[in-house]
């Protein structure tokens, strides 16, 4: 869910007066548009694949001690990658770290899908990460350079909207592979895909990179590129020591959380990590949100092969409601005179976040239907559309025009380090309470045991989203 704002490049955008009649689909855009769609498409199916498959290919590696590494991998090294991402763009226009993103995520895709132990596989989604930052990063300065500025609501509408078709599709899809070919052809198809979307895109992005030529080539930020690389490092150390759980994994925690806080701190706006009134609380919440949602959302298909006995299929479908409504949400919150409840939805958002993980968790009890998942997580959609989107709007509210692109740089940096964060916190108290030797209720009795761990991690995110409502009365300045 991580995004760059447009405003960081620095050649200008196409003048009104020399912009052609017609929309994103008009002949001078098609092809772009139809490009950088399908490939926010195909990076929304591969989300959504993956929590459909994820269970299978963790208990196959033996791996499930490592199951959510596989999530706060992908996040820590994205972390990096939008650094990298947004200053490349703005050296070289996002030609090259938008091809070089596909690539490497392409290769992590492949590294994922042929790996035959849990550690190697983390690693390959560590290398998606690499390119899913650099890619989304480059698609939105591209948007900022190659469309007026009366078109660009049109195309992030259009990135929305290519999230709705992998919600419903992906899980179906990704499911009857993996029951019927194995759960590697679920990334080892998807570099294929790629190929089309290369092909339509290409020639018209050679285009606008010759009508749009960077105007000044801005040399990296080192101290910015450094705390980045100082912020993944020191998560993974973190997150490594949490898997160990000894006197040895001390080391790497004082080390990781060395790196980390310093590094956060320089990246964040001043006063982000206390709630600061205004701005930084609204940084602040970004991430809150998608850490708690996402922590909670990665583990429910696991728990519904695991606890309930569902089949791949019918534990991504669980999800699909809340792709669903996210749109609702976000819909809700920008209909006119929305603007004067803006504190009150982000507040709202937060308690119907919780409401759905403490809903989702009521399906450990035998005696509650497993379809109160979809519901809950119907609700929990609704509560995150209204929030994110909020808090987007909050952002720009309080910034200066100015200051517009570094800002929304940090609200993106903020959502990547709740993910890394709280999914790897889940990840520790999974391998902690024995979540490790899971096995589905049909496998054997150990499995049941199991059940605390995840209500553990699903009460700790409840936690963290009524915390988020707490503290969201601090987005009005003093």
């Amino acid at each position: 869910m991580t995004t760059a704002s447009p405003t960081s490049v620095d050649s200008p955008p196409i003048p009104l007066e020399t912009d052609p009649v017609g929309g994103v689909l008009s002949g001078r855009y098609r092809a772009l548009t139809l490009g950088i769609v399908s490939v926010v498409l195909l990076l929304a199916f591969e989300a959504t694949a993956v929590n459909t498959a994820m269970p299978v290919a963790a208990r196959q590696l033996d791996g499930l001690g490592l199951y959510a590494f596989a999530f706060s991998g992908y996040f820590t090294t994205t972390l990096f990658a939008l650094v990298v991402s947004g200053q490349w763009c703005d050296r070289r226009g996002p030609l090259q770290p938008l091809f070089t993103g596909i690539a490497v995520f392409g290769a992590g895709l492949v590294v994922a899908g042929a790996a035959p132990g849990m550690w190697l596989f983390v690693a390959g989604r560590a290398i998606q990460g690499l390119g899913g930052g650099l890619v989304i990063v480059a698609l939105y300065v591209v948007v900022g350079r190659a469309y007026p500025e009366r078109l660009r609501p049109a195309v992030f509408a259009a990135f929305s909207a290519a999230w709705v078709l992998p919600s419903i599709v992906g899980p179906v899809v990704s499911g009857a592979v993996t029951q019927h070919l194995g759960w590697r052809w679920v990334f080892l198809a998807v570099p294929v895909l790629i190929l089309l979307p290369l092909a339509v895109m290409g020639p018209a992005l050679r285009r606008s990179e010759r009508d749009h030529p960077v105007l000044k080539g801005a040399d990296f930020d080192r101290r910015r590129t450094v705390l980045a690389a100082m912020a993944a490092l020191g998560a993974g150390l973190l997150q490594y020591a949490g898997r160990r759980l000894d006197l040895i994994g001390l080391l790497p925690a004082v080390a990781g959380a060395a790196l980390l806080l310093p590094a956060v701190l320089g990246l964040l706006p001043a006063g982000t990590l206390r709630a600061g009134r205004g701005l930084p609380t609204v940084i602040l919440l970004r991430g809150v949100a998608a850490g708690a949602f996402f922590a909670a959302e990665a583990f429910i298909p696991l728990m519904m092969v695991t606890q309930r006995g569902l089949s791949p299929t019918l534990a991504g479908l669980t999800l699909t409601s809340g792709g669903l409504s996210w749109a609702l949400g976000s819909w809700l919150q920008g209909r006119p005179g929305a603007e004067r409840y803006r504190e009150a939805m982000i507040r709202g958002g937060f308690v119907l976040t919780a409401v759905a993980i403490a809903g989702a968790a009521l399906v450990l009890v035998p005696a509650v239907p497993a379809w109160v998942a979809a519901v809950a997580w119907a609700v929990g959609g609704i509560g995150m559309g209204l929030t994110v989107a909020s808090v987007s709007v909050l952002m720009m509210k309080l910034s200066a025009p100015e200051d517009a692109g570094a800002n929304s740089a940090s609200l993106q940096m903020s959502d990547a380090l709740g993910n890394v964060l709280l999914v790897g916190l889940a990840g520790v108290l999974f391998s902690a309470l024995g979540g490790g030797s899971v096995a589905a209720p049909h496998e054997g009795a150990e499995g049941t045991g199991s059940a605390g761990a995840f209500a553990v991690i699903f009460l700790t995110m409840t936690g963290v989203a009524l915390l988020g409502a707490l503290v969201s009365g601090r987005v009005r300045k003093a």
